[in-house]
Order: C-alpha cells, then structure tokens, then sequence
C-alpha cells in the first residue's frame, strides 16, 4: 500500500457511525453537500459522515502513481487510518461506486455496510474502454477540459426533470483538471468485473438506481441485486445519473435505512 497524497481534502460533519461518501467523476466532494448538511440531523447526530476528494480531485493531489482505482480504495483504507475509523459504511456514485467495489475486494474486514449508487459492478466493454482513452488522450494532449464541457457531460448526467442543477454540475466539471480526468478514464478502464466481490460479502448492500438514468441503466444495479438477493434495492423515479443532487431526499432514505441495518 502506498501512502496518502500529501494534500487530501476530506469534508465532515456529524458523529457515530463512520459512513464515507465517494463522489461521481469528474466531480468533487461539494457534491455531497446536501447529506454533509442533512444526515447527521435526520439520523439523531448518530452518524460521522466523511466526503473525501478523490485523487487530483477538489483538493486532493494526484500524485505521480499510474492509474488505478485499487490505489484509490488504499488511499480510502489509510485515510480510515487517520481519522481513527476501524470500520466503516462506504457509499459511492458512478466512479465512487468502482472505489468502493475495489475498496470492497481489497479491504473487506474495514466495511460494516456498502452503498452503491448509479454504477456498475461489471467491467467496461471495448467500445467503453475505446471512449475513455479517448476522453483521455484528447483532454491530456489539450490540456484542457473543454472536451468535457463541449459534450455536455453535465447535461448528460441529469435527468430531464434535473437540468436546473446543470450549471452546478458544470461548474464542478470544470474545476477538475485535464491530468485527473485522464487518470480517472484510465484507472475506471482498467477496473475488472466486481460481481463476486458482491456475491461474496457480508454486510449489508444497498443500491440505488435513477429511473431516467442514460449512463447506468437500472439493469446494471438488477444485477447486483441479483448477486446479492438481500440487498435493498431503490430506483428513484425521474432521476437520472447524479442521484444523491437530484433527489437528494431519496437518496437519504436509501442511506437511512442502509445505517438502520448496519445498526442491527
């Protein structure tokens, strides 16, 4: 295991039960803002809610490793370390849902519950793996992220009823730089099929799906379900890919009731 980034940034609020929050690529931890305000206050102070920015994220240095989402999910693992966490409720969306996976394979005894929004256990295909080169090879020889914001990423997360929130998805598009992104596309490239991973775990899981979303279709989260039938499953009506901002109230139940098992 390699050593943290000498910058890490990490958002916090409340106390009790660990529960970390992983955010979508290519946005920060800001987008956790509504569940850093909101949950430790609906679930009685009883949950510490942690949001780090991931590698050359927000605040978070890249640093000069290659690629790859199980540095990630060790980063996760040595910050729990510092912050005196032995286990800890692990949610992720999109991106987050893939260090969370990895953090699952590599770190199993660390977890007391697994949340996974809008992401696949699978592997990429081909033709995805083709697409994030892609993206890669282009923001890298541009330096810039104008790729990003020219094919509408931000629209294209949101579901039709959540295009108000576009210029604050693009905003956070924007902040990241061309280096992350690049590294992100190749590290999610690389990630290998994690439905075992899912099949083999004992704490309890719970996915949330958006209705309307175009990156991950509800499909992708029946699978999970399926390799882990106890699972708790939400599709969240007339959302698409960014659950937790479009639907913030949804998602927090999904979460409310994932610590209320872990509770036990």
């Amino acid at each position: 295991m390699t050593q943290l980034p000498s910058a890490v940034s990490v958002r916090e609020s409340g106390t009790g039960t660990p529960l970390v929050l992983l955010h979508a690529f290519p946005l920060n931890a800001s987008m956790w803002s509504a569940q850093l305000d909101a949950l430790p206050g609906l679930t009685g102070d009883e949950v510490r809610v942690l949001a780090p920015d991931q590698r050359g994220f927000g605040g978070t240095e890249l640093g000069a490793d290659e690629p790859s989402l199980d540095l990630v999910a060790d980063d996760l693992a040595l910050l729990l370390d510092a912050a005196g966490i032995d286990r800890a409720v692990v949610g992720g969306l999109s991106m987050g849902g893939y260090v969370a996976l990895a953090f699952a394979r590599r770190h199993p005894d660390r977890l007391s519950g697994l949340l996974l929004a809008n992401t696949r256990a699978t592997a990429d295909t081909d033709a995805a793996r083709a697409n994030r080169e892609r993206i890669a090879a282009a923001v890298t020889a541009r330096d810039s992220v104008r790729l990003l914001l020219d094919e509408r990423v931000a629209a294209g997360q949101l579901g039709p009823d959540s295009q108000h929130l576009v210029d604050r998805v693009q905003e956070m598009v924007a902040a990241a730089s061309p280096a992350a992104v690049a590294w992100a596309q190749r590290a999610m490239a690389g990630r290998p099929d994690s439905l075992d991973v899912l099949a083999g775990l004992r704490v309890p899981l719970a996915v949330v799906a958006g209705a309307q979303d175009a990156l991950v279709p509800p499909e992708e989260a029946e699978l999970m379900v399926q390799a882990r039938p106890d699972a708790e499953l939400t599709v969240v009506p007339g959302v698409g890919h960014l659950s937790a901002l479009e639907s913030p109230g949804a998602f927090d139940a999904a979460v409310r009731r994932l610590l209320a098992r872990v509770a036990g």
